[in-house]
């Protein structure tokens, strides 16, 4: 039986299971509000072009207007000043998108402060405990944000999300393995990291070592700590930056 036969299988009878990681897509959708001098992202959108009507007797369809970086998405290295020249979404090898994944757990901290960060030698605990992380994976980090849903003011929170701090992202970026970092809230970032004197440094170290960035996922309490495999689905937009993506994770269910 070959690999995939072998898979096929898994999936048939429930061995392995397939976990949808994506927050569904609407007009409810939380975006990113930035300073209003600075430009801004359009929220998800749609205009009916048909509904089994006249413009249309046989077919239901719409027009879709966002950002890029709406609901649960994509960030590619060119998203980013220190990604500049970096590889658009497009040019996102495909191999890069299907990886290992691991979890690392914060919610309880989260929950007792949502202005908490994620530091090195939380990571460096977590790999005592649990092994290295994945070589070309994915860190997946879980903050609990994901139970906040589709409630704007909840999930943004005036700007006090949970993230990363400026250490630690650089040491992720340039000095571990992983291919990217996955978040539930709306940016890889803190809500707070605009003040950082690295501000935002996910985005600039991540992009600048050429690495990507998932946000706004769901269900990562239901995959183990290690041993899933994310798979990653960005449309491949030319000169784009980023994409809404369909995040999936194969999970190993035998006993």
């Amino acid at each position: 039986m070959s690999a995939l036969t072998g898979l096929m299988a898994a999936l048939r009878t429930g061995a392995v299971e397939v976990v949808d990681l994506t927050a569904p897509l609407s007009e409810q959708t939380p975006i990113i509000a930035l300073p209003p001098e600075r430009g801004q992202p359009w929220p998800f959108s749609r205009e009916v072009i048909s509904d089994f009507d006249v413009a249309g007797p046989t077919v239901y369809w719409n027009n879709i207007r966002l950002s890029e970086h709406t609901g649960t998405h994509f960030d590619a290295p060119a998203h980013w000043l220190s990604g500049k020249g970096g590889p658009d979404v497009s040019e996102v090898p495909p191999a890069d998108l299907v990886g290992p994944a691991v979890v690392l757990d914060f919610s309880a901290e989260a929950a007792a402060d949502p202005d908490f960060l994620l530091r090195r030698e939380h990571v460096e605990r977590w790999q005592d405990e649990h092994g290295p992380l994945p070589d070309r994976g994915w860190l997946l980090y879980r903050t609990g944000w994901d139970a906040r849903g589709n409630d704007p003011a909840r999930f943004l929170n005036d700007g006090h999300t949970p993230g990363v701090d400026p250490d630690c992202a650089r040491w992720l970026a340039e000095r571990t393995p992983v291919i990217g970092i996955g978040v539930e809230t709306v940016g890889t970032d803190a809500g707070l990291a605009g003040g950082f004197e690295r501000p935002y440094p996910c985005h600039w170290f991540f992009h600048g070592a050429g690495k990507y960035g998932l946000t706004q996922l769901r269900n990562l309490a239901r995959l183990p700590t290690t041993g899933a495999v994310l798979v990653a689905s960005p449309l491949p937009i030319v000169r784009g930056s980023g994409s809404p993506t369909r995040v999936l994770a194969l999970v190993d269910r035998r006993p």
